[in-house]
């Protein structure tokens, strides 16, 4: 399941819309005459905003049927129910459209040129009136593509481990190493920096490895409410969290912050938690009993065997087809 958000069509403007219904309208009576000119004129229109306005909310994915970690993740940035009630204010305009249509189909049925030409040009106010009233909407619409569009991609149908820590433990550099050339970089639209996305394959299963700087490198009590969130969507994506610590305090922080820092974590993710101690080489003979693992990035030491605890942690089992006997 890729990222759901990055095929998102583009609302169009109200003014825009009407431009476009009414102008394609004027060209399909001139090619016509009398009353069909008329009925072409409306069934044109009525068709353009109608179909363009369904499209708006069909191109949006069906937040009921998302990963909790997609919704988790849009409500942090756009408000998932002030963006489903700006659809189903679409929904609705795209159906009075068609009403309209059928409305005055059956006005213009029985009636002469005159009267039926009157009768179009009040179906064209009336559809005016209705695409205005979703003006609003369809801005808020085409705000929230731009924002959403480039978020991350993250799968959380993939096994998935989390990498966390303070700044300059040495999070990005494990994720890039073992990831090599398949880490990509990404940004969330409410941090100042990137979010690191990397994959392994082991065993012929593809493991999906996030370190998000900005969100799991501080105290909970020091992140925003859309900050906060975005980390509780992280909580359904997660299947295992490394938090990396930094033993010998290069990294600007006292271990005993650090430490406190990975509690927090592991009060917060209801998955297994490892406690990994990068550095290693600056701290020899220096025994942490709160250490999982202890690796040296630098030296390439035991950063495998890191690796390979994180996947025995996340203990995923594929999904199998059942036998039908």
């Amino acid at each position: 399941m890729s990222q759901p958000f990055e095929g998102l069509p583009t609302s169009p403007l109200a003014d825009e819309l009407v431009d476009q219904a009414f102008s394609r309208a004027a060209r399909a009576g001139r090619a016509k005459s009398g009353h069909d000119a008329q009925e072409s004129m409306l069934l044109t229109a009525t068709n353009i905003i109608s179909d363009n306005l369904e499209n708006v909310v069909s191109g949006w994915p069906d937040f009921d049927r998302l990963h909790p970690f997609y919704v988790n993740l849009a409500d942090a940035i756009v408000d998932v129910d002030a963006l489903r009630q700006h659809l189903n204010e679409v929904t609705w305009a795209s159906r009075k459209a068609t009403d309209i249509r059928h409305e005055y189909e059956s006005k213009m049925r029985n009636s002469d040129v005159d009267l039926a030409k009157k009768h179009r040009k009040q179906a064209f106010a009336r559809l005016a009136d209705v695409v205005e009233e979703v003006e609003d909407d369809l801005e808020a619409l085409l705000d929230a593509r731009e924002q959403l569009r480039d978020l991350p991609d993250i799968r959380p149908d993939e096994p998935t481990i989390v990498v966390a820590g303070y700044p300059n433990v040495g999070k990005s550099s494990f994720v890039n190493d073992v990831t090599r050339a398949s880490n990509k970089e990404a940004s969330y639209p409410f941090t100042t920096t990137q979010v690191h996305v990397g994959h392994v394959e082991h065993r012929h299963i593809r493991y999906q490895l996030v370190d998000t700087p900005g969100l799991l490198d501080r105290p909970a009590d020091e992140r925003n409410e859309v900050e906060s969130q975005a980390v509780s969507a992280l909580e359904h994506a997660a299947d295992a969290v490394l938090v990396v610590l930094d033993p010998s305090v290069d990294c600007g922080y006292p271990l005993d912050v650090q430490r406190s820092l990975r509690d927090d974590i592991e009060a917060q993710f209801d998955v297994p938690v490892l406690s990994v101690f990068n550095k290693r080489d600056r701290v020899e003979g220096e025994v942490f009993e709160d250490a999982d693992q202890m690796m040296s990035v630098r030296d390439d030491d035991n950063v495998e065997g890191v690796l390979m605890a994180a996947i025995e942690a996340v203990d995923y089992e594929p999904e199998l087809p059942i036998d039908e006997e």
